[in-house]
C-alpha cells in the first residue's frame, strides 16, 4: 500500500466514491442564505466529523467483520458489488437525485446546521466510502500501510473541503452539463475498480486465476 501505484489507486477509489465536485451543488443547496463565514464553519465541521467516522472504520472495521464471522474475501466481493451499484447510480444520474433528496430532508430537519446530517453522514461518508476504507484496510498488513490510507483519506477530505469553499465557482465553471459528464466518467472508473474488488475476493476463495 505504501507503493505509489497502490496509493494512487486508493486515492482514485476514495475520490470517486466521495465525489467532491458532485457534493459542491448539494453544499450550496444546504447552505443557502448563509454568510461565507457560516459556510466555512459548516464545511470544517462536516469534514472533521467525516474524518472521525472514516478513521473509526479504518482501524476497527476489519475487527468488527471478524467478530461477526465475515471473511475479508467475502467482504471484498460484497463491497465490489456495492461499489458497482454505486457506479451504475453515477452513470445513470440516480446518485445526484438521491443526494438531493437527502439534502432536502436534512435541510428540513436541521436547517441551522447540516454539517453532521446530511453532509458528513450520509453524503460524505456513505456506504461506499465505508466499504472502500474497510477493503483498503484489509489489504494493509503494516502500520505504515494504515498510515498511508489515513493520509489518502485526509487528502480526499481536504479536496472535499476546498470543493465546499469553491462550490459557487465550480458550479458556474462546469455548469450542469459539465457536472453530468464528470459524474459519468467517474462512474465508469468506479465500475472497473468494483470489478477488480470482486475478482480479488473470488481469487481468495480459489475461483479464477
Amino acid at each position: 500500500m505504501t507503493e505509489l501505484p497502490a496509493l494512487i489507486a486508493a486515492f482514485t477509489t476514495l475520490f470517486i466514491i466521495m465525489d467532491p465536485p458532485g457534493l459542491a451543488p448539494v453544499f450550496i443547496a444546504l447552505t443557502q442564505g448563509m454568510t461565507p463565514s457560516q459556510r466555512r464553519v459548516i464545511a470544517v465541521r462536516a469534514c472533521i466529523v467525516a474524518a472521525s467516522l472514516l478513521m473509526l472504520f479504518l482501524f476497527v472495521g476489519e475487527a468488527l467483520l471478524g467478530f461477526i464471522g465475515i471473511s475479508m474475501d467475502a467482504f471484498r466481493i460484497a463491497g465490489g458489488v456495492l461499489l458497482f451499484l454505486t457506479a451504475l447510480d453515477m452513470l445513470f444520474q440516480r446518485r445526484q437525485a438521491r443526494r438531493a433528496d437527502n439534502a432536502a430532508e436534512g435541510q428540513a430537519e436541521h436547517h441551522d446546521d447540516p454539517s453532521v446530517f446530511p453532509l458528513a453522514l450520509p453524503l460524505i461518508v456513505g456506504p461506499g466510502a465505508i466499504t472502500t476504507v474497510i477493503l483498503l484496510a484489509g489489504n494493509s498488513p503494516s502500520a505504515a500501510d494504515y498510515g498511508a490510507i489515513a493520509g489518502v483519506v485526509f487528502a480526499v477530505l481536504i479536496i472535499t473541503f476546498l470543493s465546499f469553499l469553491a462550490a459557487p465557482v465550480i458550479e458556474r465553471v462546469l455548469g450542469k452539463t459539465g457536472l453530468n459528464i464528470l459524474t459519468r466518467v467517474l462512474g465508469m472508473l468506479l465500475a472497473a475498480l468494483a470489478v477488480q474488488f470482486v475478482m480479488d475476493g473470488l481469487r481468495g476463495f480459489g475461483i479464477g486465476a
